[in-house]
């Protein structure tokens, strides 16, 4: 592939959020066809090829080398390439799409504030209920490593991939690790986040691969991108 190729969500607020980010730096992008149809272009730069993905697809297409650069969560990229920082570059902070990783627990766990309270629940739960503490999550690699950090041990991650807020008082989970931007869903659920810093402060980031091909004509509009937009081009 000789142009550069970009990747950025395929629809919703993360889209126009996007496709107003870079408008404000002189390079428009815009969706061609009809509204169903995922194509689009790039206008006032040359050699930059517009590719819509999900969001959650870009991790993977940059880290396979697929498309040069693309924009998305950073939870998504850390949860879903393995020693990401070898495969991907963070070129830029967009300063929308902000989201936490959070633990939250029950609102009635009175005793239960921070990670080290939690740490001392879950061996008190082993211990009454013969089992682990069960924390639903669809971010299994980043929880788990921060656990490990904390020196969490007496829990297990159970996967929930949507409605996580709603595993509690279905019973099938005792805590929840979970993205949130105003914690009003929790609340209504009747859950407390732990006063502890978030497991990982997101928002949407342009990335660039390590482990594309970049010809001479990508690397040229790679440069002229960076260049518009005011990032360092390392």
């Amino acid at each position: 592939m000789s142009a550069l190729k970009l990747a950025v969500p395929s629809k919703g607020r993360l889209q126009e959020q996007t496709f107003l980010w870079f408008a404000a730096r002189g390079i428009t992008l815009e969706r061609t066809g009809s509204g169903r149809e995922y194509a689009g272009q790039v206008l006032g730069i040359d050699n930059v090829e517009l590719v819509l993905l999900s969001a959650g697809e870009i991790p993977r297409e940059l880290a396979a080398g697929r498309i040069h650069m693309g924009v998305t969560g950073q939870d998504l990229v850390v949860e879903k390439i393995p020693a990401w920082e070898m495969q991907v570059a963070q070129i830029a902070e967009m300063g929308f799409g902000h989201a936490d990783l959070i633990l939250a627990v029950p609102s009635f766990w009175a005793d239960v504030d921070t990670i080290d309270d939690l740490d001392a629940a879950a061996a008190a739960f082993r211990k009454t209920h013969g089992m682990r503490l069960r924390i639903a999550t669809k971010y299994h690699n980043i929880v788990r490593e921060y656990l490990r950090r904390e020196g969490v041990a007496d829990y297990q991650l159970v996967d929930s991939q949507g409605a996580t807020e709603g595993t509690i008082k279905n019973l099938t989970a005792e805590a929840v690790a979970d993205i949130t931007s105003t914690g009003d869903t929790l609340r209504a659920n009747h859950l407390k986040i732990l006063n502890s810093p978030p497991i990982l402060a997101s928002q949407a980031t342009l990335f660039a691969s390590k482990t594309a091909s970049w010809p001479p004509t990508a690397k040229a509009a790679r440069t002229e991108l960076i260049t518009r937009i005011g990032a360092d081009n390392d």
